[in-house]
């Protein structure tokens, strides 16, 4: 029954899209509108829900999903003139953010119907921290706040591009933890569960998931901040791990929750291996001033995106392509990049009836060979030769 209904909205889509009514600039311009419209009236609802959902603060709701549609509709209706004048596009499904096995099932359903798709799946996205070449009180104390903010900040951890994991050299691992420690008290206080600016987890089935991988003896000996469990009003205090097994499921499922693994290098540089030895990531975070080690990162690794000195805000920015590489999504989109991502640009040529080139046609013979070869040479220089009857075939 499922599949049927979804052949039926199909259908009802494809229909739409023949009318041609989703081609002008006037309905895609209103369609914008009204979203705009939509968000608007709606925000204290939005807030409402996503605080009984999520136990989510305003603030944060319009930071992370109010505010951020209300962005991109408003810049793509600023630009969507522009993008249309030059080209010519039509519109087609676009089948999915979430889940690698649920991207699995999306995927294989789009491929029954032979339609294109954005995935966005996420992963296990590091921050490198990388002190020795951080070593002012300041920027220390900003990498910190930075790295809290994207790993409880958005959803408790439960967003695609949170911090995953950190990898450190040993020699600071206890200093950035204290740090790191330090701003979750001050974000959340002594008792994070009191708190209104922190998340709890979605629903009961990721609250267990993640509780489980807490219960592992060997994980959850590895914890050095937080750990409290909360079942009842399904939270979990932001918990820093210190060098859990990496064969734990921890270290190789995508956490999606309030767990931070803090993973001990004894080189900052082996960050490199240590990443690219795992499925490639959404994002990576790198925190550092060495010009050497951030050109090692961006050719040496592969993902979806780079920031560097910072968590989440590359989510934010509408002129640069957002979306993952293998295991972490395919496509991309964000500003004009969504536009072209849910479209198809149609080519189209338009030729006189003069010059005819014989050479093109059969019968084949030696001259019209050589005319082909030096056509496709671009070597122009010769096919006036050939034509003048001054090169030989």
């Amino acid at each position: 029954m499922k599949m049927e209904r979804v052949d039926k909205e199909l259908a009802e889509l494809r229909h739409t899209f023949r009318s041609g009514k989703t081609r002008s600039l006037a309905w895609r311009e209103t369609q914008l509108k009204a979203l705009l419209d939509l968000v608007h009236d709606h925000q204290e609802t939005l807030f409402d829900a996503l605080h009984h959902d999520l136990g989510k603060h305003p603030v944060e709701s319009f930071r992370d999903e109010i505010g951020v549609v209300k962005k991109s509709a408003t810049h793509s209706l600023a630009h969507l003139k522009n993008w249309m004048k030059p080209r010519t596009f039509s519109q087609f499904p676009p089948a999915f953010a979430g889940s690698k096995a649920v991207g699995r099932i999306v995927l294989a359903a789009a491929a029954q119907h032979l339609t294109p798709v954005t995935l966005e799946l996420g992963g296990k996205c590091p921050a490198i921290v990388d002190l020795t070449s951080i070593s002012s009180r300041y920027d220390t104390q900003i990498v910190a706040k930075r790295i809290v903010g994207g790993k409880w900040g958005p959803c408790s951890g439960q967003a695609c591009i949170g911090v995953d994991y950190l990898l450190v050299e040993e020699k600071h691992a206890q200093f950035l933890i204290d740090l790191l420690k330090k701003y979750i008290r001050r974000f959340y206080g002594e008792h994070p569960k009191e708190s209104n600016s922190i998340c709890r987890i979605v629903n009961r089935r990721n609250f267990e998931r993640v509780q489980r991988l807490l219960k592992d003896p060997a994980v959850s000996a590895s914890i050095v901040a937080g750990g409290f469990i909360d079942e009842e009003r399904q939270f979990i205090d932001p918990t820093i791990l210190l060098n859990p097994p990496l064969d734990s499921e921890l270290m190789t499922e995508e956490i999606f929750g309030p767990l931070l693994p803090v993973i001990t290098l004894n080189d900052i540089g082996e960050s490199i291996e240590f990443i690219n030895s795992g499925p490639k990531p959404l994002t990576i975070y790198p925190f550092t001033k060495d010009e050497k080690l951030k050109k090692m990162i961006v050719s040496e690794t592969s993902s979806g995106g780079v920031t560097f000195n910072d968590t989440m805000v590359q989510f934010l920015c509408d002129s640069m392509p957002f979306g993952g590489v293998g295991e972490s999504g395919l496509g991309r989109y964000h500003g004009k990049y969504s536009f072209d991502t849910f479209s198809h640009e149609k080519a189209v040529m338009e030729r006189g009836f003069y010059p005819e080139l014989e050479p093109r046609y059969p019968p084949w013979n030696s001259f019209k060979l050589k005319f082909i070869q030096l056509a496709y040479n671009f070597d122009y220089f010769g096919l006036g030769l050939l034509l003048m009857g001054l090169k030989k075939h």
